[in-house]
């Protein structure tokens, strides 16, 4: 084992739980309880990031080793890991739902990086926590693997996210009832070990203001100012603000990002949103396939539709604002608080535009731009059109001949698009003007598009088809796709099936259209 420097700087500066025991209860006045993983019958390493691992510092025969399996399944722990889980609440469906905590995720350090950089190690799946309440701390294959491959293609989409280091197979069954419709089964065990600079959430400051804990709000704050925000060196008195303000811009940064690429988070409850502005939580995401601001894929969430595509940018304002609501009594003068909030809507309509702007191949977007783009939006939409491939085939027009045949690869029905013919060459001729118009070479403004409108993203349907190898012990589905997501804006020959849009099949198929929080 490489020697691994972890400084733990969340234990040894912050208070902890008395009680050592993973005995579920109500914890107060302290940020986390130690904690130890509970042990498996039969740890077998499934899947790695090379990546990830590099930037720890450990080699690829340490990752293939006994050890290591051994380790990350939580049966026994290297020097200098204090594993721990940590308290905080949240706001859940727009409603405060009190202590909740990490149920199933376990840390075991934080590390500086071979890179330098501060790395948490977190186990997701370990076992039983103070937070776990009535369940067994576990989590499945599938929801493990979907964690996994999306941490790591949304880093290399460019979308700020947290990354996995490795996912390990239990050898243990674990029971689930995936949509909680009295259908339980049981399902392969499974672990997925992922790394951030910090796992801190909204709702970790949310708790203790609701418990009237201002002290230890106050704590936590100025801690994570020091340790993660570094960069904010004002006055004390203004480093609060400064901080706050900082984390409504990254949160706009990160929504208008999910929005460049379709990535739907599914749960964006106040507990499921990073201090940092990172996409944090993978439960039960989806990518938009056909355009639909409506489309959750969320079971829990389809009558409501509250965390739909189309409205993720105001939930995103929505939990910044109860996140303000928690920090009032650290701010005698609440002005950078609605300073902070009115910057995020300012951020995220600049940078929602300028990434709009790209998609297209323009070099701006303009007043006069915005009709073609809402009725490419509607075209979308009316005729079941799937996004990402149509803005990726949308750099192939020929602006001087413009064909509609040049974005069939993005129709799921083509008999629907034909039937409007004449509404789609009036905008693909439109579209062909205001693009003649950029000053730029023709070649440039193709490789900008494709530089920024991805060929392969992790879709549902792909990574069930994962799921279903890896249940049966066939790992080379997983790792020959999560290779073309390393590289999602380039064409890769030979994988045009990870680029191909959503099969008839997956249209209702449980894990492709359907998911759920079960895990």
């Amino acid at each position: 084992m490489t020697d691994l420097h972890f400084d733990n700087r969340f234990l040894a500066e912050l208070p902890a739980d008395p009680e050592d025991s993973p005995r579920t209860r109500q914890v107060h006045g302290a940020l986390y309880s130690r904690v130890q993983p509970t042990a498996v019958s039969a740890p077998q390493l499934l899947a790695w990031s090379p990546e990830m691992a590099a930037a720890i510092g450990l080699s690829e025969a340490e990752l293939e080793s006994e050890d290591f399996a051994e380790v990350f399944a939580g049966n026994r722990i290297w020097p200098g890991m204090q594993p721990w889980a940590s308290n905080y609440g949240g706001h859940q469906f727009g409603h405060w739902a009190g202590q909740l905590g990490d149920g199933r995720a376990i840390s075991l350090g934080e590390l500086i990086g071979a890179d330098g950089r501060r790395h948490e190690l977190q186990l997701k799946g370990a076992g039983k926590t103070p937070y776990s309440r009535h369940a067994d701390g576990r989590a499945v294959l599938r929801s493990s693997l979907r964690e996994f491959v999306c941490s790591e293609a949304m880093h290399h989409l460019g979308v700020p996210t947290t990354r996995a280091l490795s996912l390990i197979g239990t050898g243990d069954e674990v029971v689930r009832d995936m949509f909680y419709d009295g259908h339980p089964r049981a399902e392969p065990g499974a672990i997925v070990c992922r790394v951030a600079p910090s796992f801190l959430r909204f709702g970790h400051f949310e708790l203790p203001a609701w418990r009237n804990e201002h002290e230890l709000l106050a704590r936590l704050v100025d801690f994570t100012i020091s340790r993660d925000y570094p960069e904010i060196t004002d006055s004390p008195d203004q480093q609060r603000g400064d901080w706050f303000i900082e984390i409504c811009e990254r949160t706009a940064r990160l929504i208008a990002q999910w929005m460049r690429v379709g990535f739907v988070h599914g749960v964006m409850n106040t507990d499921n949103l990073s201090i940092l502005g990172l996409t944090i939580d993978y439960g039960p995401y989806g990518w938009l396939e056909a355009y639909d601001p409506e489309w959750t894929p969320n079971t829990t969430d389809f009558e409501g539709r509250r965390y739909a595509f189309g409205r993720q940018p105001e939930i995103g304002q929505w939990n910044l604002s109860a996140l303000a609501g928690a920090l009032v009594s650290l701010f005698p003068d609440q002005a950078p608080l609605h300073q902070g909030l009115k910057r995020y809507a300012e951020v995220f309509s600049a940078e929602h535009a300028r990434l709009t702007a790209a998609r297209f191949g323009w070099q701006q977007l303009a007043e006069d731009d915005l009709p073609l783009v809402r009725e490419f939006h509607a075209l979308m939409f009316d005729h079941e059109v799937d996004l990402t491939l149509a803005f990726r085939h949308l750099a192939d027009l020929d602006l001087l001949a413009p064909a509609l045949d040049t974005l069939a690869p993005a129709f799921y029905q083509p008999q629907r698009v034909a039937a409007e013919a004449g509404r789609w060459n009036q905008w693909l001729s439109g579209y062909a003007r205001r693009s003649l118009a950029d000053p730029r070479p023709a070649s440039a403004r193709v490789a900008a598009m494709n530089a920024i409108n991805p060929l392969y993203v992790p879709r549902n349907y792909l990574a069930q088809l994962a799921i279903d190898a890896a249940e049966k012990g066939d790992l080379s589905v997983l790792r020959e796709w999560m290779d073309t997501l390393r590289q999602p804006y380039r064409i890769q020959p030979g994988r045009e099936h990870h680029a191909a849009g959503r099969p008839e099949w997956a249209r209702q198929r449980a894990g492709c259209s359907m998911l759920s929080c079960s895990s």
